[in-house]
């Protein structure tokens, strides 16, 4: 039995642990492997089983922050050709976004997110209402005017894990899963993995932390204090019905999200919070939060009036005091990187991946990254920056 035991807590020696198994650490293990590195991932659940796996798949603009528009496009081009770079499909699909206004104060927030977004690529059009209902005739006709965005769709949050399992098997990386990280040291220049089971150990000359929700105490174990808020995202799912909407279509006001697929559902979000919270988990639907999230679904396509709710499942979402990412070399910590915090982070999460395999392989990235440096917070004090962009 200790032969037993020795042999499956011997450590393991790779090029580079990622530590999560959501889109981003995923595509940054499966770019850095086929660059010849040994990679190994490891994650407290199964790959793209969190976050990435119960969003609701929107592949939008709209609702992107604005400084992060150029990565969505590249990202959305990756969603739509799956095939050539992961391997399979994951159901992505190209449809016009609308983002709605019903009143005055709506129409001067869509009139001033699209125009920040113009600005950093979007190709966004304003529309009135009868352009609007030509694109889309099941909208109530009580809407103001319309932002449109061609560079829009969604795909299959499920599959999504399956996808990637596959393309990382295939590229040598060994798959770690339903294992919890418990600790990591830095013992000359070698990032010491220790799992919370101690079946497994893991020995890396690089790391990158990928946790989502979870950087904050992962970083923790590397002395780095970034704060990591947690959303808990209420998500509706509608039986099949006839089909009412083609496109992807969300609210100025950023309180809706809503599309529907092939087989007829129609799937609602829009940020309305549940109870929850990182160690936890998705605990309790807030019913009045529901409530108003189908009347406002209704309130956009009335024909929803007749759609009957299916399943509620509640998802969990990471946000930085600054609402932007984290995303490069982690300050003191040769060897060391983290990734996460993306705002609509399955969107842009597979470009973000992309570019930090680019850092990390000692090449120049595409893109700008985000600098984790700016978000730790100093011995001593208790609060970070909190000003958020548009």
């Amino acid at each position: 039995m200790s032969n037993l035991r020795a042999n499956r807590t011997s450590a393991s020696r790779f090029d580079v642990a990622v530590v999560g198994g959501g889109v981003m650490g995923c595509t940054t293990a499966l770019f850095l492997a086929r660059a010849g590195m040994r990679v190994a991932i490891v994650e407290r659940g199964a790959l793209c089983r969190g976050a990435s796996g119960v969003n609701a798949g929107t592949l939008t603009l709209h609702m992107t922050r604005a400084a992060l528009v150029p990565y969505a496009i590249e990202a959305w081009k990756m969603w739509m050709n799956t095939g050539a770079w992961l391997g399979q499909s994951v159901l992505a699909t190209a449809a016009p976004g609308l983002s709605l206004a019903f009143t005055e104060a709506e129409r001067g927030l869509l009139q001033q997110r699209a125009a920040a977004r113009r600005e950093f690529g979007a190709q966004i059009d304003l529309l009135d209402r009868h352009a609007a209902l030509a694109i889309e005739p099941g909208l109530n006709p009580a809407m103001l005017e319309a932002a449109y965005c061609a560079t829009d769709g969604f795909a299959s949050a499920y599959l999504t894990g399956r996808a990637y399992h596959a393309a990382l098997s295939d590229a040598g990386v060994r798959i770690i899963e339903q294992t919890a990280v418990s600790g990591v040291e830095r013992v000359k220049g070698v990032f010491r993995i220790r799992t919370a089971d101690e079946t497994v150990s893991i020995e890396a000359t690089r790391l990158v932390m990928a946790g989502g929700v979870w950087l904050e105490p992962l970083l923790a174990m590397l002395g780095i204090d970034i704060p990591v808020k947690t959303l808990v995202n209420q998500l509706i799912v509608t039986e099949r019905m006839e089909p009412v909407m083609r496109s992807v279509l969300s609210i100025a006001n950023g309180l809706l999200s809503m599309k529907q697929f092939a087989n007829g559902t129609v799937l609602i979000g829009g940020g309305w919070q549940g109870i929850g919270d990182r160690e936890r988990g998705g605990v309790e639907t807030v019913p009045d939060n529901l409530i108003g999230n189908l009347r406002l679904a209704q309130h956009v396509i009335p024909a929803l009036a007749r759609a009957r709710v299916n399943r509620i499942w509640l998802g969990l979402e990471s946000e930085t005091a600054d609402a932007m990412p984290m995303l490069g070399a982690l300050p003191g910590l040769p060897g060391a990187w983290v990734i996460g915090c993306v705002h609509s982070g399955y969107t842009s999460g597979p470009y973000m991946g992309r570019l930090l395999s680019q850092a990390i392989l000692g090449e120049e990235p595409a893109m700008p990254l985000f600098d984790p440096a700016r978000l730790i917070v100093p011995p001593g004090s208790s609060t970070a920056n909190t000003v958020k962009p548009a």
